[in-house]
């Protein structure tokens, strides 16, 4: 394989694909809502209809406003141009009323979302640019709208330096969590003696609420992985490993697809585009347990191993998978690279603020009327993407509070809404960027009971090695659990509080130093609410 012969399959696959593509959305959230039922009723409705040749029903990734599934979008193209119109909600009845209104020309009687959408009104997608206009387990649609260019350009083109001379001049950050600068990340691992080095894909979301790393996986597989292998080749590693999680099967498919593909196009194995790079790629299924979203859990759970974290340093990048160099990036981090290697760090540094570049993918959920996955600039206010995005709480509602982080994170109260995201931004509010969840809560949510929630999952999900978290946890779930029953006291407040800073100051990791967020968020910005369950 060489860039010719991938502009050539890239060529054939535009060629061969027909003026009218329906684009049925079969991610996760939309087969949950009868999307594959809606697909069946459009392949039935061309096929009646013999329209064979000059219609094309797909199946594709997310289409984004994921609260309004199962999502079907038309795409015709013509001299005049392409053309997209966007319809919701669609059964299998409509689906065979949208099949026949392209055979005769005629408006569908479904509404189509407007183009003009406030959902769509700040989106610039990057990460998610081909997310719902590919067909993700078919490699040549991928390569058809630029894949595996920007590999190619990296191992005929430019050193490994060069490339993470790049990433870093972009100013890409973790995505992950608490944004650790990518291109300093790759340089610490490609300084590191030659040997044998690992890249690593965190795909173990678990926060709730979040699902911006499945829906990537679902609808993009391809990119990840080319952005795996361009990191690779930076750091000299031969090896890569995507730990996901077991509750993830329709993006575990994809990835197994999209391996054996990249394998029989030789862009993945040995002599990637006929060079001497050597890339290979596992996947290792988790159990679900989230304290394995910390990378030396991780790691520990890909070896073999129970899934508990150890002390840094060493960090991974010094000493990680079976002692070796190891480098961890998240899902979203690695879908940056491909395209800043195509388009320019300064291209994409123009994008955001001055210490947070590029875009950001969340997950809009809970309270707020349109929910699903957007992908803003940093910069973008909270307000921006809740209540003009969002559209605010159904039915006139009010909006309380601002969820982000997870468990790890925060909540963000209604007087902060005009605050720009951002990493410091954020954790200047008391919460954090985390890997994208936004959680919108009304006036109606008691926010004690929220930092109860999360405790209790921070307390489930503990491994125990550590006793601040392990016993820590407990205590804090019991406190809350004390109050919301009327029981507690003005020292149990005092208690809760003062146990909250020790459980963060003195975990081992990252889960245990960050599970009493909720609760410190909450009593900064909601106090009365705990004062008024004191009884004494």
């Amino acid at each position: 394989m060489d860039l010719s012969e991938l502009q050539t399959i890239a060529q054939q696959e535009r060629d061969r694909q027909p003026a009218v593509r329906v684009r049925c959305c079969t991610a996760a959230g939309c087969v949950s809502s009868g999307a594959n039922a809606v697909k069946a009723s459009l392949e039935a409705a061309v096929n009646t209809g013999n329209l064979g040749e000059t219609v094309e029903v797909c199946s594709v990734g997310c289409l984004r406003l994921c609260g309004r599934g199962p999502l079907v979008e038309i795409e015709t193209t013509s001299d005049a141009g392409t053309q997209e119109t966007l319809y919701a909600d669609v059964t299998p009845d409509n689906a065979t009323d949208l099949i026949t209104a392209i055979a005769t020309g005629t408006p569908p009687s479904t509404p189509a979302i407007p183009a003009d959408h406030p959902f769509f009104r700040y989106q610039q997608p990057i990460v998610l640019e081909n997310s719902g206009k590919i067909n993700p387990e078919r490699i040549e649609e991928y390569i058809a709208v630029g894949g595996y260019q920007a590999l190619g350009k990296v191992l005929l083109e430019l050193e490994a330096k060069d490339v993470i001379a790049e990433i870093t001049a972009s100013g890409l950050r973790g995505r992950g969590g608490g944004g650790y600068p990518t291109g300093l990340k790759w340089a610490t691992v490609a300084k590191m003696p030659n040997g044998q080095k690992y890249v690593v894909c965190n795909a173990d979301e678990g926060d709730p609420g979040a699902f911006m790393d499945r829906s990537v996986l679902e609808s993009d597989p391809h990119r990840v992985l080319e952005g795996m292998a361009i990191a690779a080749y930076a750091v000299g590693a031969d090896h890569g490993y995507i730990y996901i999680r077991a509750e993830y099967p329709l993006a575990i498919a994809h990835l197994e697809t999209a391996i054996k593909q990249a394998k029989r196009y030789g862009l993945m194995g040995n002599n990637v585009f006929g060079t001497p790079f050597d890339f290979k790629v596992d996947i290792r299924v988790g159990a679900g347990a989230f304290v394995c979203g910390e990378e030396t859990a991780l790691i520990a759970s890909i070896e073999g191993g129970r899934g508990v974290p150890r002390p840094r340093p060493p960090y991974p990048a010094i000493s990680g998978l079976w002692q070796a160099p190891t480098l961890i990036n998240n899902v979203e981090t690695y879908a940056n690279v491909p395209a800043i290697v195509r388009q320019g760090a300064s291209w994409y540094s123009a994008i955001g603020t001055e210490d947070s570049k590029g875009t950001k993918v969340f997950a809009l959920t809970g309270k707020v009327e349109n929910t699903g996955l957007i992908e803003v600039p940093m910069g973008t206010t909270v307000r921006q993407i809740v209540e003009e995005m969002g559209g605010g709480v159904p039915e006139g509602g009010t909006v309380k509070a601002v969820q982000t982080g997870g468990p790890s994170g925060g909540c963000i109260p209604a007087d902060k809404l005009d605050t720009p995201i951002s990493y410091a931004s954020l954790q200047a509010l008391g919460t954090m960027m985390g890997s994208g969840g936004t959680i919108v809560m009304d006036e109606g949510t008691s926010m004690v009971d929220v930092a109860k929630f999360y405790m209790d999952f921070c307390r489930e999900e503990s491994c125990g090695k550590c006793i601040p978290c392990r016993a820590g946890t407990v205590q804090l779930y019991g406190l809350l659990e004390k109050l919301l029953d009327g029981k507690g006291s003005t020292y149990d407040l005092k208690l809760l509080e003062s146990l909250s800073h020790m459980v963060k100051n003195t975990s081992l990791c990252g889960l245990g130093q960050s599970a009493p967020n909720p609760v410190i968020s909450t009593l900064r910005y909601f106090r009365e609410e705990y004062e008024a369950l004191v009884s004494s």
